[in-house]
């Protein structure tokens, strides 16, 4: 596949949508640290992209699928991508190197938890498809998270508004590196599971310097002294 320092990794992208800072930490600043969901997600990728390409009649299972769009300045490594053979060429088909006829593809995201309420996952998915629409001239229209806490695999609608979320992802991602300035840090509940906690410190940095503290002081002793109207 042919790659160059100019792309960032499709992981870049749900970084970010998780948190814009944490995003920065990794990708720009170059921290990273493990944590048990970190440790326990990585062995659980290894076994994936280790299982090898299968057959199974017309579905070919491939898996460790380099990615890479030009257009949106991405690039990454695809857990599985299901080529079914189609029925009738055109409507989305697309044609893939050593195997005849034509194919609908739909790459399938592994995750060790269960599904979130921000959509970090579904747009790093939607990325993938359209890294795949963009190497084989595809139309994809779904695609699958597989959760290994729930067992269960969700079928994702790649639909207009997501697409555009992720397109928009990526311009985000792309400014953030090039600028290489770390946002402020949010103190959130999203800090408790973030294995970044230590190096990013969100309850320290999101105290107020003395300076300021003593200014926030004056500044209410004052309102408190004024007479109510």
């Amino acid at each position: 596949m042919d790659t160059d320092d100019t792309t960032v990794p499709l992981s870049a992208l749900q970084h970010w949508m998780y948190c814009p800072r944490q995003c920065a930490l990794i990708h720009v600043e170059g921290q990273w640290l493990e944590n048990r969901y970190t440790a326990e997600g990585k062995i659980l990728h290894e076994r994936v992209d280790a299982g090898g390409s299968e057959a199974r009649g017309d579905l070919r299972v491939l898996r460790a699928v380099p990615l890479l769009s030009r257009r949106l300045g991405i690039s990454g490594v695809a857990d599985v991508v299901e080529a079914t053979r189609a029925v009738v060429d055109g409507d989305g088909t697309c044609a893939l190197p050593g195997l005849p006829g034509a194919w609908r593809l739909e790459p399938v995201e592994y995750k060790r938890g269960k599904p979130k309420p921000e959509p970090s996952d579904t747009v790093q998915l939607c990325a993938q498809a359209l890294c795949l629409e963009e190497q084989f001239g595809a139309r994809i229209e779904v695609a699958s998270l597989f959760y290994f806490k729930t067992r269960r695999r969700l079928s994702v609608p790649l639909d207009a508004e997501l697409r555009r979320t992720t397109e928009d992802a990526c311009r985000a991602v792309a400014d953030l590196v090039a600028t290489g300035r770390t946002p402020p840090p949010v103190n959130d509940k999203r800090c408790l599971a973030c294995s970044l906690a230590v190096v990013c410190q969100p309850r320290l940095a999101a105290r107020p310097s003395a300076r300021q503290w003593h200014a926030d002081q004056i500044h209410q002793s004052f309102a408190d002294s004024e007479p109510d109207p």
